[in-house]
């Protein structure tokens, strides 16, 4: 999507920054790095950083500490207006009293390109978007995924070396949002420099990053690409995020002595501190102690709560060994689950999955 550098051009090398930020108590210490073409997720729960990692990016939040470099050029010091960097923020952000067109002019105008000059640009980019009809179109005449589209091609217009979304689907319906995600993830892929994705939805990530680096209380937790990230999760967050029951302890063997609680016998024979997990499809509940079963892997619970998962029934269980449990609508009313119930529950050694932590 970008030009190539021409002759007497720094290299292009993406972002290399450390982001330390303190305020109120908080402190944001996340390092990124990322070359050119990489799309970076950051995930985390609420109040973790992300949103104010972004800022700093944008040059919206100074660093207390730390760099900020992007084709190797420091950007500490230089005003967000003078930053190479394209936004595309939750709510869009839209001029109200402009066209689609001269949205998506605005970025190039204030480059200094001419009014014809960016008129044209924007319409390119409006073609590329599938909305080149709605050039005249305000804003409110957008549906949500055409003005998300305009947004994006707002960002893109000024061809920046950083392209930052902050939760750029989270104001579109589950329908829109399947659509739009997918045209997202075709302009990312065409995308040559690097892109910054905050998010709270783990599918959003999952689709649209090349790598994930996960958040929790202003430090970097976990980063890896997503599928590594979601078959070893190392925290509870992650775990939750990708679906997963997670547990650590002490490995020994085929046996796993978890920290305050029962053992867990996997396929994987360790030594020393590890994770295990396993998803809430392989647990099997039973109202009565099962005979016979040759399940190693059984413990004595109690139902906590029962919900709607999906078109499944995800039952959360306490007592020896805190988990969640999914089941069909007929195995749940078959059991009765009701909170307070008394259940067993098993989970075969072939279907855990341990690792070093």
């Amino acid at each position: 999507m970008t030009d190539a550098p021409a002759p007497g051009e720094p290299d292009r090398q993406g972002l290399d920054a450390r982001l330390v930020v303190e305020r109120h108590g908080f402190r944001l210490d996340v390092a990124l790095t990322a070359a050119p073409g990489d799309v970076v997720a950051l995930l985390g729960p609420n109040g973790a950083g992300k949103t104010t990692a972004l800022r700093v990016l944008a040059g919206l939040e100074p660093l207390a500490e730390g760099h900020l470099r992007l084709d190797g050029a420091p950007l500490e010091r230089v005003p967000p207006e003078s930053r190479p960097v394209g936004v595309v923020f939750q709510d869009y952000l839209l001029f109200p009293h402009l066209s689609a067109l001269d949205n998506v002019a605005f970025g190039p105008r204030c480059q200094g390109m001419t009014r014809a000059e960016a008129r044209a640009r924007a319409a390119v980019w409006l073609e590329r978007m599938g909305l080149a009809d709605h050039a005249a179109a305000r804003p409110r005449r957008l549906s949500g995924g055409q003005a998300q589209r305009v947004a994006l091609a707002r960002a893109l217009a000024t061809r920046p070396r950083l392209l930052l979304l902050d939760e750029p689907l989270a104001a579109l319906d589950a329908r829109t949002r399947l659509e739009v995600r997918a045209q997202l993830r075709r302009h990312l892929a065409e995308f040559e420099a690097v892109a910054v994705l905050v998010t709270h939805d783990p599918l959003d990530a999952m689709v649209l990053a090349d790598r994930l680096v996960v958040v929790e209380h202003g430090r970097v937790v976990q980063e890896g690409a997503p599928a590594e990230i979601a078959r070893r999760p190392r925290t509870d967050y992650i775990a939750r995020l990708v679906g997963l029951n997670l547990y650590r302890g002490e490995a020994e063997g085929h046996t796993v002595r978890l920290d305050g609680g029962p053992s867990i016998t996997t396929t994987e024979e360790l030594s020393g501190p590890v994770f295990v997990a396993f998803p809430p499809a392989a647990v099997t509940l039973f109202r009565d102690r099962p005979t016979g079963a040759s399940a190693r892997n059984l413990w004595r619970c109690e139902v906590a709560g029962v919900e709607t998962h999906g078109d499944q029934i995800r039952a959360d269980l306490t007592g020896e060994l805190p988990l969640a449990a999914d089941l069909t609508t007929v195995a749940a009313a078959e059991l009765g689950l009701h909170p307070g119930a008394p259940v067993w529950a098993t989970v075969k050694a072939t279907q855990t999955h341990a690792y070093p932590a």
